[in-house]
């Protein structure tokens, strides 16, 4: 369908995107259906609305409450609380502009939204999925045309569209409006040069924790590009379980907003075994860290991930880096997130660490090893992300729509 044949069609009272043989009301839900669980569950269930009904609101229990394991648990209790770990306000939401659709993007992001039905509920009607396509569309404009300094880039649709699948247009607006401003920051940039810097914190996170493990990786000249898509869609473009995505989500807004690369560097050290099997040359090791298996172990992950970002913070690896730490507008805008939310979830981590939670039984899960923290590790506030550029990763330009 071209983009011109869609001007014009009906969305009720309104001009939508995509064509439709109706409308239907906004569900803000991704279809699945939530699951009845167990007393401990339900007692969590409870927790999450004791945290979300004080006043104020219990920040700190609500971030360790996601962070933990089933993270907020449903899509009823995420629709409350994603907003509140955002600090949005759902009475304050800005009206949607007259002329979010003359913006320079509008094109592109017509033409990703359209390659987004697999996002979507395979069981979800047509109509349906046309009209939250167009909501989507909406989403993306009304960010970019508040925020004229920001740049869309392919990939930012994948994480606007769990957003809108949860808890509808207007409050996936106000959600990503705030983490356009604060988590997503370096992704939007005219240029990809602070996205390469973030990706290259990947190999000494890995490093650290698995000396071996990066000396194979840097001899394969693997680069770290295969993680770009994991990156800049919060894993929305390469996971297919919703489930997964969401529960990755509830850890993400809880936490410092360089966590997706402490969970990519999970992610490679969890693989190690597969990874070091197969012969040291680039494309072989490429094909292996590009696919994700169905089977992650999300929760252990969740968990590991966390204590990578404790033992080894982003100041620790500024160094090996080669870059000023807060030369990141991601880093640096999140420090003023901290103060006007009053939020500190590193202090959420280290209290977990601390008390044992991400210990938890390992059972069958396979794990790498951390060494312990320094004393310096502990001192420091702040998540760690990883320092090096691989070769690959200066094609980053080039190759990256390569994955879409």
């Amino acid at each position: 369908m071209s983009l011109s044949s869609k001007k014009g069609k009906s969305r009720g009272k309104k001009k939508g995107i995509f064509k439709r043989k109706g409308s239907t009301g906004s569900s803000g839900s991704h279809g699945s259906a939530d699951l009845k669980f167990p007393s401990d569950k339900k007692h969590k269930a409870k927790a999450i609305q004791e945290a979300m009904r004080s006043d104020p609101p219990d920040i700190a229990n609500l971030r360790r409450l996601a962070i933990s394991d089933g993270g907020l648990l449903r899509d009823d209790l995420r629709r409350k609380a994603w907003p509140k770990l955002m600090n949005v306000n759902m009475f304050e939401i800005p009206p949607k502009p007259a002329n979010i659709r003359a913006h320079r993007d509008y094109r592109q992001v017509v033409l990703d939204v359209e390659r987004s039905m697999r996002r979507f509920p395979a069981n979800m009607k047509e109509e349906q999925r046309l009209r939250l396509q167009d909501q989507l569309v909406d989403i993306i404009l009304r960010v970019l045309v508040r925020h004229p300094e920001l740049h869309y880039y392919q990939g930012y649709h994948d994480i606007c569209v769990t957003f809108l699948l949860v808890v509808g247009e207007d409050l996936a607006f106000a959600i990503m409006d705030k983490l356009s401003e604060y988590h997503l920051r370096d992704f939007m940039d005219e240029s990809m040069d602070r996205t390469r810097h973030i990706l290259g914190y990947l190999m000494p996170i890995v490093g650290k924790a698995h000396p071996e493990l990066r000396e194979f990786l840097e001899r394969s000249d693997v680069g770290t590009i295969f993680a770009l898509s994991w990156l800049i869609t919060w894993y929305g473009h390469v996971l297919t379980d919703i489930r997964h995505i969401v529960r990755l989500y509830d850890f993400f807004l809880a936490c410092h907003p360089l966590m997706p690369i402490y969970l990519a560097a999970q992610i490679v050290l969890y693989r190690s075994e597969d990874i070091l099997r197969v012969e040291c040359e680039m494309t072989m090791v490429h094909h292996t860290l590009s696919r994700l298996p169905e089977d992650l172990p999300f929760e252990h992950l969740v968990s590991r991930a966390g204590d990578l970002f404790i033992l080894y913070p982003p100041s620790m690896l500024a160094k090996e880096a080669e870059l000023e730490f807060l030369s990141s507008t991601t880093i640096s805008c999140y420090e003023d997130f901290e103060m006007a939310t009053n939020q500190k979830p590193d202090t959420v981590l280290r209290r977990r660490r601390r008390f044992g939670n991400s210990a938890a039984q390992n059972g069958d899960v396979k794990t790498v090893q951390l060494r312990k923290p320094t004393n310096l590790a502990l001192k420091f506030a702040v998540w760690a992300i990883s320092a090096s550029l691989g070769a690959a990763a200066l094609a980053v330009v080039n190759v990256v729509n390569e994955w879409f």
